[in-house]
């Protein structure tokens, strides 16, 4: 059931394995979760699916709702970007004036096909950046969720993966380690947007590990003690 007193969240792109599962989890913790598409019906099947699955799971009521993109960044207070990285600038400019003054969470890896296990880290230095100076500085972009294993968020299980939460903004980061933490994951303030570079290159060696061992490989961060 949602809580009234969250903020709403949206995600764009979010008819995919990733989107929809973090879609899963944020609805799950009682968020109202709003998945965007390029196409309303799309997003209509995609939530569909989702309460389907849910209602299995034993969760009779979820709060998910469907919209087109730029429907769904107007009517959320937190967005979240899980397109491809050949069509984060394009839906980017479609949705820019209803993100002024709010928090998009960027998850773009730079992957170039078909080499996606070599970095390959765009002129700017990374997709985030990328995200930050084409929204400027009324935008608040925060990079998290890229070394998450979308087979993990979809099976609701095995979540023993860190994230890395990188922005200029250190309030829009602890509102962002917030849905991690709701998503069931650990997230670390892990410096300004320009540091985004480093999780997003994490993703192709984690592709290669993953292919080398056949798993949903994660990071985590070690060595914190008391300080965790």
């Amino acid at each position: 059931m949602k809580n009234e007193s969250l903020p709403v969240l949206a995600i764009l792109g979010g008819t995919g394995d990733l989107g929809t599962g973090l879609a899963r989890c944020w609805a799950q913790a009682g968020y109202r979760v709003i998945i965007g598409s390029r196409t309303r019906d799309k997003a209509e099947a995609a939530a569909a699916d989702l309460r389907e699955v849910m209602a299995e799971r034993g969760v009779a009521e979820v709060g998910v709702e469907a919209m087109e993109n730029l429907e769904a960044a107007s009517a959320a207070d937190i967005i979240t970007l899980t397109v491809p990285y050949s069509h984060q600038a394009s839906t980017l400019e479609r949705v820019k004036p209803a993100l002024q003054g709010k928090i998009l969470i960027d998850v773009t890896v730079p992957l170039v096909p078909p080499k996606v296990g070599r970095v390959q880290l765009p002129e700017q230095g990374s997709a985030g950046q990328i995200a930050q100076e084409l929204l400027g500085e009324e935008v608040r972009v925060v990079s998290a969720f890229q070394n998450v294993a979308a087979h993990h968020l979809q099976e609701g299980h095995g979540l023993d993966c860190d994230v890395l939460v990188c922005g200029d903004s250190k309030q829009a980061r602890a509102e962002v380690i917030k849905l991690v933490k709701a998503a069931g994951m650990r997230g670390f303030h892990a410096g300004l947007i320009n540091n985004a570079a480093a999780a997003e290159a994490l993703t192709s060696v984690l592709i290669n590990i993953n292919r080398q061992y056949k798993c949903h490989a994660g990071i985590t961060i070690s060595g914190l003690g008391a300080a965790e």
